[in-house]
């Protein structure tokens, strides 16, 4: 067959504005193309061109984005994912002040995207009611969604499509915790898929009296080179398959991360957790949910299949759900697997983030330390699920104590001063590894990556999982461009590179729409530049060497933080542990060899010992310094 135009580059970008309820629409620009592939790394420059240092994030102006990858809906490694971007409702520095907020969901939303023509919706304005968007060929409708206001994530997305007669139309959608607008709501799809959560997006629709978007799509996909791609991708899965990380991760799903926890790769809920009680976590490991399970499932287009179904029959915690992911095992108290499983199903009916989780840990430990009592209005303490479960409730329907809880880090402003204390750990549903950063148990590589992630708390902006598996040193050498790093997950030599090398592969590889878990994440042997360089051949025709990837991650991850020096958080003082990760006997030791760290990263990064881009580094990655301060 010959070589044909792409219709992959004539995307069409959407303007909608729900106060006036217009929509207008462009296609993608061949440039932003170039200089930022799609998804992450377009709604990124979107967001920098909408939105000011003043801008509120409750308010109208923050622009709610939905981006596919510039392959999502192809051929590609997990090609099916979107970013959702806004200002951050949770981490900005005061209520009505916003930072960054994005965050990746798969499942089968972004693809249905796609097909209907659409790659980037851009959504601004305040509803008068609750309205939902319908998605179709080329066309979007405001919809009226007031029947639908109150409805959990699953019931929402159900009875859209009973609406339509179409089981196949797929929804992006909020629960009652964004309609209450509670700061730890995310968005969901499908029964489990979610995005958002830590930085608040489901807090962004629910302030646009947004309910849901809809989408439903027949769009054909046209390739430049369909033959070559089909014979290249075909080969590529037939080598990924074969890869142990991969049957693993299509065996046990993403819970099989828990085996990090064991050896302090992370912790969830407390970051002060003992090793014993670390240990005592085995009752969740991956190999523990699976007589739950009914099979397995995927995302639009993967051969990996990693997403459990499962069912609990009878007692207490019957259900019948999917996954749960490694972070939503830890919901529950405790390490019983049918509760982690109905506690997991709970938030993502609620439309609530698993790092809720940590919100209730912190609580409990404030009626322990008698710093709250009367204000909860029951009992509350560790152990007692039925207490938790109200509580979770309490957060999403903002009743309560729950009212004050979901409030976030804001809940501050309406407890007493000692809360403060132990609340460093809410950077995240997951912390990396507890407080003690002086001992055995914690790779340094993730505690740095934590600090340094232009999302605060954020785990998958450089997650490196390879630094846990004692790989030989040629092999990191090797993969790391000829850097020597360090074979031992305790120790600091090399892992700034390796944090700056996984920050611009997975900007590379979020903009293009595949799955983190197929890239070296965990596995030094999955997908990376080379292969991502020819699937962009094979599918656009445009021409990115390895070289011009690299550029372009680089790009994006400093224009990122870019936008946190306009909202107040680019500067060095802001990339340093949270005082509750520290080490009683070497603290001091530790921090030090942290502030070290910093200046070989903004060395590889181009930016100056306060962590601002040089010019230089600008006038070469074609960003304005304008971003900064506007």
């Amino acid at each position: 067959m010959a070589e044909q135009e792409s219709s992959l580059l004539s995307q069409k970008i959407a303007y909608i504005d729900l106060t006036q309820g217009t929509v207008t629409t462009e296609v993608v620009p061949l440039e932003w193309r170039r200089k930022f592939l799609g998804a992450r790394g377009i709604n990124m420059h979107i967001l920098s061109r909408l939105t000011k240092a003043d801008t509120d994030p409750m308010g109208p102006d923050n622009p709610f984005i939905v981006g596919v990858g510039l392959l999502t809906g192809s051929l590609a490694f997990g090609g099916s994912r979107c970013n959702l971007s806004g200002l951050s409702t949770a981490h900005g520095r005061s209520r009505d002040r916003g930072n960054i907020g994005d965050s990746n969901i798969g499942g089968h939303f972004g693809a249905e995207l796609k097909y209907t023509g659409f790659d980037h919706l851009v959504i601004t304005g305040q509803s008068p009611m609750p309205v939902y968007l319908l998605v179709t060929n080329d066309s979007i409708e405001i919809r009226d969604a007031r029947r639908f206001w109150g409805l959990d994530t699953w019931e929402t997305q159900v009875t859209i499509q009973k609406d339509h007669e179409d089981e196949r139309m797929r929804v992006l959608c909020i629960g009652p915790a964004g309609e209450n607008l509670a700061r730890q709501a995310c968005v969901r799809t499908g029964p489990k898929d979610a995005a958002g959560g830590n930085a608040g997006m489901g807090v962004i629709m629910g302030s646009k009296n947004l309910k849901a978007i809809a989408a439903r799509g027949s769009k054909d996909i046209t390739y430049a080179h369909p033959e070559e791609l089909l014979d290249y991708f075909k080969g590529q899965v037939d080598v990924l398959m074969t890869h142990k990380w991969i049957k693993a991760l299509g065996k046990l799903g993403t819970p099989l991360l828990g085996r990090a926890g064991a050896v302090g790769g992370w912790s969830a809920g407390d970051p002060k957790r003992s090793v014993q009680e670390r240990q005592e976590s085995e009752g969740l490991f991956a190999e523990n949910l699976l007589p739950y399970s009914v099979g397995m499932s995927a995302c639009s287009g993967c051969a990996v299949h990693c997403r459990h179904r499962h069912l609990v029959t009878e007692g207490r915690y019957a259900c019948r759900g999917e996954g749960p992911e490694a972070g939503g095992l830890h919901v529950a108290p405790g390490h019983d697997p049918e509760a982690a499983l109905y506690f997991n199903d709970l938030v993502n009916r609620l439309g609530l983030s698993t790092g809720v989780g940590s919100t209730v840990s912190w609580a409990i430990r404030l009626v322990e330390a008698g710093v709250i009592d009367e204000a909860v209005g029951y009992l509350l303490k560790k152990g007692d699920n039925d207490s938790v479960e109200r509580l979770i409730n309490d957060i999403a329907y903002r009743r309560g104590f729950g009212d004050i809880l979901a409030d976030g880090k804001f809940a501050l402003d309406r407890l007493p001063p000692e809360a403060a204390k132990g609340m460093g750990y809410l950077h995240g549903a997951i912390s990396p590894g507890g407080a003690n950063y002086g001992n055995s148990w914690v790779p340094r590589s993730f505690v740095f990556g934590h600090i340094t992630s232009s999302l605060p708390g954020h785990i998958h902006r450089s997650r490196q999982g390879i630094d846990i598996l004692r790989l030989p040193a040629e092999v990191l050498q090797k993969l790391y461009d000829g850097h020597s790093v360090s074979t031992d997950m305790r120790e600091y030599d090399g892992k700034a590179y390796m944090i700056y090398w996984h920050e611009i592969l997975y900007a590379v590889c979020d903009s293009l729409g595949f799955c983190r878990f197929q890239t070296v994440m965990c596995s030094a042997n999955c997908p990376k530049y080379e292969e991502y360089t020819e699937l962009i051949r094979l599918t656009t025709g445009l021409d990115m060497p390895e070289s011009y990837l690299r550029e372009v991650g680089e790009r994006l991850y400093t224009q990122e933080r870019m936008l946190l020096w306009r909202f107040g958080y680019g500067e060095r003082e802001n990339d340093r542990m949270p005082d509750e990760w520290g080490n009683d006997l070497d603290d001091k030791a530790v921090r030090a060899k942290f502030d070290e760290m910093l200046d070989e990263y903004y060395g590889y990064h181009g930016w100056d010992a306060n962590a601002r881009p040089l010019p230089e580094t600008l006038e070469r990655l074609g960003l304005s310094a304008e971003v900064m301060t506007t």
